[in-house]
């Protein structure tokens, strides 16, 4: 009768389990539909100026193309397909609050109070700082980049033609690269507040992290000394942000660890 008894209530245990993890799984289904439709609706309301918004992309080549210079179209569907995929990117940014939301909503009911209060913050500053390296690759790193390219061309005699596919490779490598950049302070806060890598540790590796921002950045951005320079650089000043910042998210000691801290003693 026991055995019986504890078959019972383990295969309620499992059925109960299991449809919890369906529930999970409904859930999430209905978030990744929510975060996808809003994508796919930002991008039909954005489709009609897709050329518009291509141009605007190209803007900072084009300023450095020399008189007379053009971007060409070497694939036949590129003409199409390349505004098309500059239009979904921008899309993509404008509806990333959305999609964060939806990530935020589906993981907020298994955490702690004072982890919910500390999301909300991170999310606003993640994504806020993600725009602003973009921005900075945008205004100040591809207008220096491509005339110092540019300044190469003349005395070899050659013409400066890009393909639009290649340029949005390019881009598209170089935003991923300035974004991810300047979420250095965000990881660095995220390290000491959850208490995985000690304030005092972080400083003490600053020169390794030195070091490793310039290994990045000749591995991510193109091979020329200044681009690799305009990532390096702000890398460690958003390293040394972050330091900065994360000394007021510092976890305070628990009850438990002063009493025993005063009982050694």
């Amino acid at each position: 009768m026991t055995q019986n008894n504890s078959d019972s209530n383990s295969s309620e245990a499992s059925e109960g389990l299991q449809e919890s993890f369906l529930s999970h799984l409904f859930e999430l289904r209905d978030r990744v539909i929510k975060a996808g439709l809003a994508i796919i609706l930002v991008f039909f309301s954005l489709v009609y100026w897709a050329p518009d918004i291509f141009h605007l992309f190209a803007q900072p080549l084009l300023e450095a193309l020399p008189a007379g210079g053009k971007m060409i179209v070497t694939d036949v569907t590129g003409s199409f397909f390349v505004p098309m995929k500059v239009t979904m990117l921008v899309a993509f940014i404008i509806a990333l609050p959305v999609v964060m939301y939806q990530l935020w909503a589906f993981i907020a009911p298994g955490l702690y109070l004072h982890e919910r209060k500390l999301i909300v913050p991170l999310v606003v500053s993640s994504y806020s700082l993600f725009i602003i390296g973009m921005a900075f690759a945008y205004f100040l790193v591809f207008p220096t980049v491509f005339k110092f390219m540019a300044s190469y061309n003349a005395p070899l005699g050659a013409e400066m033609s890009t393909d639009i596919d290649n340029y949005l490779s390019f881009a598209m490598t170089t935003f991923l690269a300035f974004g991810i950049t300047f979420e250095v302070p965000v990881v660095v806060v995220v390290l000491v507040r959850m208490g995985i890598v000690p304030l005092a540790k972080l400083k003490e590796i600053r020169p390794y992290v030195i070091v490793g921002a310039f290994v990045i950045s000749a591995i991510v951005t193109p091979p020329d000394v200044l681009s690799q320079l305009l990532l390096a650089v702000p890398m460690t000043l958003l390293y040394e942000l972050g330091l900065l910042v994360a000394r007021f998210y510092v976890p305070k000691p628990s009850a438990d660890d002063t009493q025993a801290t005063s009982a050694s003693a």
